[in-house]
Protein backbone atom coordinates (compact mmCIF):
# COMPACT_ATOMS: atom_id res chain seq x y z
CA UNK A 1 0.00 0.00 0.00
CA UNK A 2 1.10 3.65 -0.46
CA UNK A 3 -0.18 6.50 1.49
CA UNK A 4 1.02 10.37 -0.11
CA UNK A 5 0.32 13.12 1.44
CA UNK A 6 0.30 16.25 0.06
CA UNK A 7 1.64 19.36 2.02
CA UNK A 8 -0.05 22.72 1.94
CA UNK A 9 3.10 25.02 2.12
CA UNK A 10 4.12 28.12 0.00
CA UNK A 11 3.54 31.76 -0.14
CA UNK A 12 2.71 33.99 -3.66
CA UNK A 13 3.06 37.74 -3.86
CA UNK A 14 0.52 40.18 -4.97
CA UNK A 15 0.05 43.78 -4.64
CA UNK A 16 -2.96 45.67 -4.54
CA UNK A 17 -2.93 49.39 -5.88
CA UNK A 18 -5.59 51.92 -6.14
CA UNK A 19 -4.59 54.02 -9.03
CA UNK A 20 -4.06 57.23 -8.08
CA UNK A 21 -1.09 59.45 -7.82
CA UNK A 22 1.58 59.13 -5.17
CA UNK A 23 1.07 63.25 -4.33
CA UNK A 24 -2.87 62.21 -3.25
CA UNK A 25 -2.51 59.03 -1.82
CA UNK A 26 -0.29 57.27 0.84
CA UNK A 27 -0.44 53.52 0.96
CA UNK A 28 0.42 51.91 3.87
CA UNK A 29 0.48 47.96 4.08
CA UNK A 30 -0.59 46.04 6.95
CA UNK A 31 0.20 42.79 7.38
CA UNK A 32 -1.02 39.32 9.23
CA UNK A 33 0.59 36.04 9.28
CA UNK A 34 -1.02 32.41 10.40
CA UNK A 35 1.58 29.61 10.83
CA UNK A 36 0.13 26.42 12.37
CA UNK A 37 1.79 25.85 15.95
CA UNK A 38 2.35 22.56 17.05
CA UNK A 39 3.15 24.51 20.87
CA UNK A 40 -0.14 26.21 20.90
CA UNK A 41 -2.71 24.16 18.51
CA UNK A 42 -5.81 26.06 19.98
CA UNK A 43 -4.82 29.91 19.10
CA UNK A 44 -5.95 29.69 15.09
CA UNK A 45 -5.95 33.31 14.81
CA UNK A 46 -3.78 35.56 12.45
CA UNK A 47 -0.80 37.30 14.88
CA UNK A 48 -0.34 41.19 13.41
CA UNK A 49 3.36 41.40 11.74
CA UNK A 50 2.74 45.46 10.97
CA UNK A 51 5.84 47.62 12.50
CA UNK A 52 4.25 49.44 15.72
CA UNK A 53 5.69 52.94 14.81
CA UNK A 54 4.55 56.18 16.14
CA UNK A 55 3.58 56.52 19.93
CA UNK A 56 3.48 53.04 21.03
CA UNK A 57 6.91 52.75 19.98
CA UNK A 58 7.62 55.95 21.65
CA UNK A 59 6.08 54.92 24.67
CA UNK A 60 5.61 51.19 24.23
CA UNK A 61 5.30 50.80 28.41
CA UNK A 62 1.86 53.17 27.88
CA UNK A 63 0.43 50.88 25.16
CA UNK A 64 1.03 47.53 26.17
CA UNK A 65 0.46 44.58 23.70
CA UNK A 66 -3.22 45.07 23.22
CA UNK A 67 -2.94 48.80 20.87
CA UNK A 68 -1.05 49.22 17.84
CA UNK A 69 0.31 52.58 16.49
CA UNK A 70 1.19 53.44 13.07
CA UNK A 71 2.35 56.82 12.42
CA UNK A 72 2.24 58.25 8.38
CA UNK A 73 4.37 61.31 7.25
CA UNK A 74 0.84 63.06 6.69
CA UNK A 75 0.63 66.55 7.51
CA UNK A 76 -2.45 69.18 7.53
CA UNK A 77 -1.71 72.38 7.29
CA UNK A 78 -4.04 75.57 7.93
CA UNK A 79 -5.81 77.35 5.46
CA UNK A 80 -5.75 80.65 7.62
CA UNK A 81 -5.89 81.82 10.82
CA UNK A 82 -7.24 80.15 13.95
CA UNK A 83 -9.71 82.63 15.46
CA UNK A 84 -9.81 83.03 18.96
CA UNK A 85 -12.78 82.02 20.85
CA UNK A 86 -14.29 80.27 17.17
CA UNK A 87 -17.83 79.54 17.90
CA UNK A 88 -17.82 77.13 14.99
CA UNK A 89 -15.48 74.04 15.87
CA UNK A 90 -14.75 73.59 12.41
CA UNK A 91 -12.99 76.38 12.32
CA UNK A 92 -10.53 75.09 14.96
CA UNK A 93 -9.01 72.33 15.72
CA UNK A 94 -10.97 68.84 16.07
CA UNK A 95 -10.58 65.15 15.13
CA UNK A 96 -13.29 63.14 14.07
CA UNK A 97 -11.46 59.81 12.34
CA UNK A 98 -13.89 56.57 11.71
CA UNK A 99 -14.17 54.20 14.97
CA UNK A 100 -16.66 51.73 13.45
CA UNK A 101 -15.55 48.78 11.60
CA UNK A 102 -15.00 48.81 7.92
CA UNK A 103 -14.64 46.05 5.85
CA UNK A 104 -12.25 44.84 3.41
CA UNK A 105 -12.33 42.24 0.81
CA UNK A 106 -8.73 40.15 0.52
CA UNK A 107 -8.19 37.47 -2.11
CA UNK A 108 -6.26 34.78 -2.59
CA UNK A 109 -3.37 35.34 -5.35
CA UNK A 110 -3.51 31.82 -6.86
CA UNK A 111 -7.08 30.76 -6.39
CA UNK A 112 -9.04 34.00 -6.03
CA UNK A 113 -10.74 32.53 -2.70
CA UNK A 114 -11.63 35.86 -1.02
CA UNK A 115 -12.22 36.71 2.97
CA UNK A 116 -13.42 39.64 4.68
CA UNK A 117 -10.88 41.64 7.32
CA UNK A 118 -12.14 44.52 9.51
CA UNK A 119 -10.42 47.06 10.99
CA UNK A 120 -11.23 50.73 13.08
CA UNK A 121 -9.41 53.61 14.93
CA UNK A 122 -9.10 53.02 18.25
CA UNK A 123 -6.64 56.12 18.56
CA UNK A 124 -5.63 58.70 16.99
CA UNK A 125 -2.66 61.40 17.60
CA UNK A 126 -0.56 63.90 16.03
CA UNK A 127 2.66 66.65 16.94
CA UNK A 128 0.93 70.39 16.18
CA UNK A 129 3.49 73.17 15.56
CA UNK A 130 2.66 77.07 15.92
CA UNK A 131 5.38 78.78 14.47
CA UNK A 132 5.43 80.65 16.86
CA UNK A 133 6.74 80.41 20.56
CA UNK A 134 3.73 79.57 22.12
CA UNK A 135 4.66 81.76 25.67
CA UNK A 136 4.66 84.98 22.88
CA UNK A 137 1.50 83.82 21.53
CA UNK A 138 -0.26 84.08 24.87
CA UNK A 139 1.67 86.71 26.52
CA UNK A 140 2.41 86.46 30.63
CA UNK A 141 3.43 83.30 30.96
CA UNK A 142 7.05 82.19 31.36
CA UNK A 143 6.48 78.53 31.51
CA UNK A 144 6.61 76.72 28.59
CA UNK A 145 3.76 73.62 29.69
CA UNK A 146 1.21 76.53 31.25
CA UNK A 147 1.39 78.80 28.33
CA UNK A 148 0.03 75.67 26.46
CA UNK A 149 -2.98 75.27 28.60
CA UNK A 150 -3.69 78.93 28.73
CA UNK A 151 -3.48 78.85 24.51
CA UNK A 152 -6.44 76.15 24.95
CA UNK A 153 -8.59 77.57 27.19
CA UNK A 154 -6.67 75.98 30.23
CA UNK A 155 -5.88 72.51 29.91
CA UNK A 156 -3.32 71.27 27.11
CA UNK A 157 -4.04 69.15 24.51
CA UNK A 158 -3.21 65.67 27.11
CA UNK A 159 -6.64 66.27 28.28
CA UNK A 160 -9.00 65.63 24.96
CA UNK A 161 -12.77 66.79 25.06
CA UNK A 162 -15.59 64.88 23.35
CA UNK A 163 -15.57 61.37 23.45
CA UNK A 164 -11.94 61.30 22.76
CA UNK A 165 -10.07 60.25 25.89
CA UNK A 166 -6.27 60.85 27.48
CA UNK A 167 -4.33 57.49 26.71
CA UNK A 168 -1.41 58.75 29.20
CA UNK A 169 0.04 61.96 30.68
CA UNK A 170 2.88 61.55 28.29
CA UNK A 171 3.74 64.24 26.21
CA UNK A 172 6.43 65.78 24.18
CA UNK A 173 6.04 69.39 23.78
CA UNK A 174 8.71 72.61 23.25
CA UNK A 175 7.82 76.18 22.41
CA UNK A 176 6.49 75.57 19.64
CA UNK A 177 5.36 71.97 19.24
CA UNK A 178 3.35 69.43 21.53
CA UNK A 179 2.60 65.92 21.17
CA UNK A 180 -0.49 64.25 21.83
CA UNK A 181 -2.30 60.91 21.48
CA UNK A 182 -6.08 60.27 22.52
CA UNK A 183 -7.91 56.82 22.46
CA UNK A 184 -11.33 57.15 20.38
CA UNK A 185 -13.42 54.41 22.18
CA UNK A 186 -17.31 55.58 20.67
CA UNK A 187 -17.84 57.70 17.66
CA UNK A 188 -17.66 61.68 17.54
CA UNK A 189 -16.35 64.64 17.06
CA UNK A 190 -13.21 65.87 19.63
CA UNK A 191 -12.25 69.44 19.46
CA UNK A 192 -10.16 71.97 21.66
CA UNK A 193 -11.23 75.54 21.15
CA UNK A 194 -7.87 78.40 21.52
CA UNK A 195 -8.46 81.30 23.46
CA UNK A 196 -5.70 83.13 21.59
CA UNK A 197 -5.75 83.87 17.82
CA UNK A 198 -3.17 81.39 16.40
CA UNK A 199 -1.69 82.64 12.99
CA UNK A 200 -0.66 79.32 11.38
CA UNK A 201 -0.93 76.22 12.36
CA UNK A 202 -0.08 72.24 11.63
CA UNK A 203 0.14 68.87 12.45
CA UNK A 204 3.28 67.45 11.20
CA UNK A 205 2.05 64.03 11.29
CA UNK A 206 -1.19 61.33 11.46
CA UNK A 207 -0.47 58.65 14.35
CA UNK A 208 -3.58 56.22 14.59
CA UNK A 209 -4.08 53.54 16.66
CA UNK A 210 -6.43 50.41 15.45
CA UNK A 211 -8.04 47.02 16.02
CA UNK A 212 -7.59 44.24 13.88
CA UNK A 213 -10.22 41.32 13.11
CA UNK A 214 -9.21 38.80 10.44
CA UNK A 215 -11.09 35.67 9.39
CA UNK A 216 -10.80 32.06 10.62
CA UNK A 217 -7.20 30.87 8.63
CA UNK A 218 -8.44 27.17 9.10
CA UNK A 219 -10.75 27.88 6.40
CA UNK A 220 -8.35 29.34 4.18
CA UNK A 221 -5.88 28.15 1.38
CA UNK A 222 -2.00 28.74 1.86
CA UNK A 223 -0.87 31.28 0.44
CA UNK A 224 -1.33 35.13 0.49
CA UNK A 225 -4.72 37.40 0.41
CA UNK A 226 -4.37 40.78 -0.64
CA UNK A 227 -6.56 43.34 -0.56
CA UNK A 228 -7.02 47.45 0.01
CA UNK A 229 -9.50 49.52 2.06
CA UNK A 230 -9.55 53.31 1.09
CA UNK A 231 -9.88 56.27 3.86
CA UNK A 232 -10.49 59.59 2.02
CA UNK A 233 -8.96 62.60 4.51
CA UNK A 234 -9.94 66.18 4.37
CA UNK A 235 -13.02 68.07 5.23
CA UNK A 236 -16.11 66.06 5.91
CA UNK A 237 -14.16 62.90 4.78
CA UNK A 238 -13.65 59.52 6.81
CA UNK A 239 -10.93 61.42 8.59
CA UNK A 240 -12.05 64.54 9.28
CA UNK A 241 -9.50 67.36 11.00
CA UNK A 242 -12.23 70.69 10.29
CA UNK A 243 -12.63 73.03 7.64
CA UNK A 244 -9.23 74.99 7.90
CA UNK A 245 -6.74 72.18 8.17
CA UNK A 246 -5.95 70.42 5.26
CA UNK A 247 -4.03 67.15 4.57
CA UNK A 248 -1.03 66.99 2.15
CA UNK A 249 -2.68 63.53 0.99
CA UNK A 250 -6.21 62.72 0.57
CA UNK A 251 -6.38 59.16 0.18
CA UNK A 252 -4.79 56.79 3.02
CA UNK A 253 -5.02 53.04 1.45
CA UNK A 254 -4.41 50.61 4.20
CA UNK A 255 -3.32 47.77 1.48
CA UNK A 256 -3.65 44.01 3.99
CA UNK A 257 -1.33 41.39 3.17
CA UNK A 258 -2.54 38.34 5.27
CA UNK A 259 -0.02 35.28 4.74
CA UNK A 260 -1.51 31.67 5.44
CA UNK A 261 1.01 28.60 6.76
CA UNK A 262 -0.94 25.58 7.02
CA UNK A 263 0.97 22.69 8.30
CA UNK A 264 -0.67 18.93 6.58
CA UNK A 265 1.61 15.82 7.66
CA UNK A 266 1.03 12.22 7.64
CA UNK A 267 2.91 9.38 9.23
CA UNK A 268 2.70 5.95 8.59
CA UNK A 269 4.57 3.88 11.20
CA UNK A 270 7.43 1.44 9.72
CA UNK A 271 6.08 -1.35 8.05
CA UNK A 272 2.56 0.48 7.64
CA UNK A 273 2.94 0.23 3.99
CA UNK A 274 2.58 -3.38 3.51
CA UNK A 275 -1.08 -4.43 4.60
CA UNK A 276 -2.27 -8.26 4.57
CA UNK A 277 -5.51 -8.88 5.35
CA UNK A 278 -6.88 -11.56 7.25
CA UNK A 279 -9.44 -12.97 9.58
CA UNK A 280 -10.84 -11.67 12.70
CA UNK A 281 -8.75 -14.65 14.25
CA UNK A 282 -5.71 -14.99 12.00
CA UNK A 283 -5.60 -17.92 9.55
CA UNK A 284 -4.81 -20.66 11.73
CA UNK A 285 -8.58 -20.32 12.96
CA UNK A 286 -9.70 -20.63 9.85
CA UNK A 287 -8.07 -23.46 8.81
CA UNK A 288 -8.56 -25.41 12.07
CA UNK A 289 -12.54 -24.89 11.55
CA UNK A 290 -12.75 -25.07 8.28
CA UNK A 291 -15.28 -22.60 7.05
CA UNK A 292 -14.55 -19.47 4.95
CA UNK A 293 -13.58 -16.40 7.10
CA UNK A 294 -16.47 -13.88 7.46
CA UNK A 295 -14.41 -11.30 5.86
CA UNK A 296 -10.98 -10.27 5.58
CA UNK A 297 -9.74 -7.29 6.95
CA UNK A 298 -6.80 -4.41 8.69
CA UNK A 299 -7.20 -1.73 10.23
CA UNK A 300 -3.56 0.55 9.76
CA UNK A 301 -3.24 3.27 12.21
CA UNK A 302 -1.28 6.41 11.08
CA UNK A 303 -0.65 10.02 12.45
CA UNK A 304 -1.44 12.90 11.06
CA UNK A 305 -0.72 16.84 12.02
CA UNK A 306 -2.86 19.09 10.13
CA UNK A 307 -4.23 23.46 10.13
CA UNK A 308 -5.52 22.82 6.13
CA UNK A 309 -8.26 21.56 4.54
CA UNK A 310 -8.05 18.71 2.96
CA UNK A 311 -9.60 15.85 0.94
CA UNK A 312 -8.84 12.11 0.45
CA UNK A 313 -9.34 9.71 -2.45
CA UNK A 314 -7.62 6.34 -4.03
CA UNK A 315 -5.32 5.49 -6.63
CA UNK A 316 -5.49 1.78 -7.42
CA UNK A 317 -3.06 -0.88 -9.72
CA UNK A 318 -6.08 -2.74 -10.01
CA UNK A 319 -9.84 -1.38 -10.20
CA UNK A 320 -13.44 -2.53 -9.86
CA UNK A 321 -15.95 -0.01 -10.09
CA UNK A 322 -15.25 2.51 -7.92
CA UNK A 323 -13.22 0.93 -5.74
CA UNK A 324 -10.08 -1.12 -5.47
CA UNK A 325 -8.79 -4.67 -6.05
CA UNK A 326 -6.67 -7.27 -5.37
CA UNK A 327 -5.47 -9.79 -8.09
CA UNK A 328 -4.13 -13.27 -7.93
CA UNK A 329 -2.47 -13.15 -11.57
CA UNK A 330 -4.73 -16.14 -12.81
CA UNK A 331 -7.70 -13.73 -13.65
CA UNK A 332 -9.13 -13.69 -10.26
CA UNK A 333 -9.80 -10.58 -8.56
CA UNK A 334 -11.61 -9.00 -5.36
CA UNK A 335 -12.43 -5.39 -4.68
CA UNK A 336 -11.25 -4.26 -0.94
CA UNK A 337 -13.70 -1.56 0.28
CA UNK A 338 -11.29 1.02 2.13
CA UNK A 339 -12.68 3.40 4.54
CA UNK A 340 -11.33 6.28 7.06
CA UNK A 341 -11.57 7.50 10.78
CA UNK A 342 -10.25 10.42 11.51
CA UNK A 343 -9.08 12.11 14.98
CA UNK A 344 -11.33 14.23 17.00
CA UNK A 345 -10.97 17.90 15.42
CA UNK A 346 -11.15 16.72 12.17
CA UNK A 347 -14.90 16.91 10.68
CA UNK A 348 -16.28 16.78 7.37
CA UNK A 349 -17.58 19.71 5.45
CA UNK A 350 -21.01 19.60 7.47
CA UNK A 351 -19.40 19.23 10.70
CA UNK A 352 -19.72 15.54 11.29
CA UNK A 353 -16.91 13.61 12.79
CA UNK A 354 -15.64 11.48 10.22
CA UNK A 355 -15.47 7.59 11.11
CA UNK A 356 -15.20 4.98 8.80
CA UNK A 357 -16.18 7.29 5.99
CA UNK A 358 -15.91 4.90 2.63
CA UNK A 359 -12.76 6.16 0.29
CA UNK A 360 -13.59 5.90 -3.16
CA UNK A 361 -11.52 6.41 -6.36
CA UNK A 362 -13.66 9.56 -7.46
CA UNK A 363 -13.56 11.30 -3.90
CA UNK A 364 -16.71 11.10 -3.61
CA UNK A 365 -17.92 11.63 0.14
CA UNK A 366 -14.13 12.63 1.07
CA UNK A 367 -13.84 15.71 -0.86
CA UNK A 368 -13.54 18.20 2.21
CA UNK A 369 -12.19 17.46 5.70
CA UNK A 370 -11.65 20.78 8.08
CA UNK A 371 -10.05 21.19 11.02
CA UNK A 372 -11.11 23.16 14.11
CA UNK A 373 -7.65 23.60 15.41
CA UNK A 374 -4.55 22.11 14.27
CA UNK A 375 -4.54 18.90 15.13
CA UNK A 376 -0.82 17.63 15.90
CA UNK A 377 0.23 14.41 15.41
CA UNK A 378 -3.21 12.48 16.68
CA UNK A 379 -4.02 8.88 15.95
CA UNK A 380 -6.47 8.23 12.56
CA UNK A 381 -7.07 4.88 11.09
CA UNK A 382 -7.19 3.43 7.62
CA UNK A 383 -9.54 0.32 7.41
CA UNK A 384 -9.17 -2.01 4.94
CA UNK A 385 -11.85 -5.14 4.28
CA UNK A 386 -13.17 -7.86 1.81
CA UNK A 387 -16.91 -8.52 2.27
CA UNK A 388 -17.90 -12.33 3.50
CA UNK A 389 -19.48 -12.81 0.35
CA UNK A 390 -15.78 -11.60 -1.83
CA UNK A 391 -13.75 -13.72 0.94
CA UNK A 392 -15.83 -16.86 0.13
CA UNK A 393 -15.44 -16.62 -3.63
CA UNK A 394 -11.31 -16.05 -3.37
CA UNK A 395 -11.28 -19.42 -1.19
CA UNK A 396 -13.61 -21.16 -3.78
CA UNK A 397 -11.18 -20.21 -6.42
CA UNK A 398 -8.12 -21.38 -5.10
CA UNK A 399 -5.33 -21.07 -3.23
CA UNK A 400 -3.75 -18.52 -5.15
CA UNK A 401 -2.20 -15.13 -3.38
CA UNK A 402 -4.04 -12.13 -3.84
CA UNK A 403 -2.26 -8.76 -4.16
CA UNK A 404 -2.41 -5.16 -5.59
CA UNK A 405 -1.51 -1.86 -4.92
CA UNK A 406 -3.49 0.94 -3.10
CA UNK A 407 -3.12 4.49 -2.99
CA UNK A 408 -4.14 6.41 0.07
CA UNK A 409 -3.61 10.08 -0.73
CA UNK A 410 -4.27 13.03 1.71
CA UNK A 411 -4.56 16.58 -0.83
CA UNK A 412 -4.43 19.90 0.78
CA UNK A 413 -5.28 21.31 -3.18
CA UNK A 414 -8.85 22.02 -2.56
Amino acid sequence: MKYLPKTARGVASVFLLIGMSAAHAYEQPITARFTADSSKPHENKFTNTTPVSGYCAEYPSWCGTSIFSIRVPISFNSTGPIQANHADYRQGAMFNVPVNWRTAQVRHSVTGETENVEVRFIGVGTRYRLYRQVTDLVGGESSILAAHAKLWGGTTWTYPSGPCQTQSTNAAYSGTHFGVFWRTPSAGVCTKQTRYLIPQFKYEFLDFAYELRTPNPLGMSSGLYTGSLVYGMGPRRDIDMGDVMVPWDSVLNFNFRLTVQHALKVDIPPGGNRVELAPQDGWQAWLSRGRAPTRLFRDQTFRISSSARFKMNLECQYTIGNTCAIWDGSGHSAPVDVSVSLPHGLTDDSGRAVKRRPLLRDGSGTTLFRPGFYVDYKPGTLHFEISQANAAQMVAEGDGTYSGNVTVVWDSDI
